[in-house]
């Protein structure tokens, strides 16, 4: 099952890793008003530290997260929504504004990106929307081990 999320002010790390593993998200760094979930709830998983937001929505689209720590947090919205690796599409969505990226072309971001990575790497991608350049780095690796963690431990 493809799920999309809304994450509240208080879990922008989580946001973010939802966005790593390949996960729609909108993150509200800001307060946000009730109207704003009520549009979102029909559509977005939503999920929340704040006590008053878990007792205003009668809802099972939400998560109320219980940890502070992201990986357990992460690990709970797994559990939950009984999340595979299927689910999972690593490095498919930008990061700050979270819209696909796609392959770019070499010759296209050179000169956007510094020489060295230009000269080292032959796979780029590039968001549709912020125009955000992505190459493999030493963070894929580690974020691969994160999944590697949730998936086949059941537990970081």
């Amino acid at each position: 099952m493809k799920y999309s999320f809304a994450a509240d002010r208080t879990l922008g790390k989580l946001a973010k890793w939802l966005r790593i593993l390949g996960f729609d998200t909108i993150f509200e760094p800001e307060y946000a008003g009730r109207a704003f979930y009520d549009r979102l709830v029909q559509e977005r998983v939503l999920l929340t530290r704040i006590v008053k937001m878990r007792d205003r929505f009668d809802t099972n689209r939400l998560i109320f997260i219980q940890s502070d720590q992201v990986h357990e947090q992460l690990g709970q919205v797994v559990a939950e929504l009984a999340l595979t690796r299927a689910d999972i599409r690593l490095f498919s969505r930008c990061l700050p504004c979270n819209s696909p990226i796609s392959v770019a072309d070499k010759q296209i971001v050179a000169g956007r990106v510094p020489d060295y990575i230009w000269e080292n790497h032959d796979t780029f991608y590039q968001c549709r929307r912020c125009e955000r350049i992505y190459w493999a780095g030493s963070h894929g690796e580690r974020s691969r081990k994160v999944v590697e963690l949730l998936f086949d431990k059941k537990r970081l």
